[in-house]
């Protein structure tokens, strides 16, 4: 493990929109400070997100002091949002959580106009306790954003490497034209890390970032919204079928591996850019 540290941080304050590079992160309970504490539903509570709905990839959205969100989109004026904190909650379908708070109709209206179908935005207040579920590594007290599975979503540049790998040789053995390398934007991770094998995260049961500790619940299942591009919002093959042959155990196929932080934090817990990586 030596010389594994911290190469990149990134918040994604609206579940399945671009998000934004950060210098350093401040942890909290569910996660990075304004990480995937908001989402999108439609209008019956149920959560759409990019495997649905491409389109909200080509959106972003940026953080903003007080725990409000900038959307932005090309072509769009951009629409701050503050956080609701007065707003009747609606109901909402997501695992293990049944309300959020609603942004209003000038945030749903900007979305709705961006993708082209009936969109609401909602936000996951500081009172709520969203659960890590039992069969996907949570126990009791863990409290989880809006995120899929847990709050926390690392990926490591040398197994990143080995899967591009492995992605030109099944290009090859096709006789396809070999495309640009993945990026760790297709995999939407929290925190990257360099330094160590590939695939070595797989076995870390605990892992030190600086002086923050996590708890791995599991190694993270991908779908198929990995095979989006970002750029072109277009659907391709990869990764998953090039980690079908290499990464499949359980019916599904596997890359990073999600975490959660250990309570109590410290006061000010903060990841940074280049922190050490300490696994256990």
């Amino acid at each position: 493990m030596e010389g594994v540290h911290v190469t990149s941080l990134t918040a994604y304050p609206v579940k399945s929109l671009g998000g934004v590079s950060l210098d350093a992160a401040v942890v909290e309970a569910q996660g990075l400070r304004g990480d995937r504490r908001w989402a999108v539903i439609d209008p019956d509570g149920t959560k759409v997100t990019a495997r649905e709905e491409h389109a909200l990839l080509g959106l972003r959205a940026e953080p903003l002091d007080g725990g409000g969100v900038r959307l932005l989109a090309p072509g769009a004026d951009p629409l701050e949002v503050a956080r609701p904190c007065d707003a009747a909650p609606v109901p909402v379908r997501f695992s293990g959580q049944d309300r959020a708070r609603p942004a209003g109709p000038g945030a749903d209206g900007w979305l709705t106009e961006r993708v082209g179908r009936p969109l609401r935005l909602v936000w996951q207040d500081d009172a709520t306790h969203r659960p890590i579920r039992p069969d996907l590594g949570g126990v009791e007290g863990d409290r989880n954003s809006l995120s899929d599975a847990a709050p926390v979503h690392v990926t490591s540049e040398s197994s990143l490497a080995r899967l591009n790998d492995w992605v030109l040789e099944t290009a090859l053995e096709r006789g396809e034209e070999p495309r640009d390398p993945l990026s760790h934007q297709r995999f939407r991770p929290n925190v990257v890390v360099a330094g160590g094998a590939p695939f070595a995260e797989d076995q870390w049961s605990s892992v030190r970032i600086g002086n923050v500790p996590f708890r791995t619940t599991m190694v993270c299942d991908r779908c198929v919204m990995t095979t989006i591009d970002s750029d072109d919002l277009r659907s391709g093959k990869e990764p998953i079928r090039t980690l079908a042959r290499h990464r499949k155990w359980d019916g599904a196929t596997w890359f990073g591996i999600r975490l959660t932080p250990v309570l109590p934090l410290d006061p000010g817990a903060t990841l940074r850019v280049g922190d050490p990586v300490i696994a256990g």
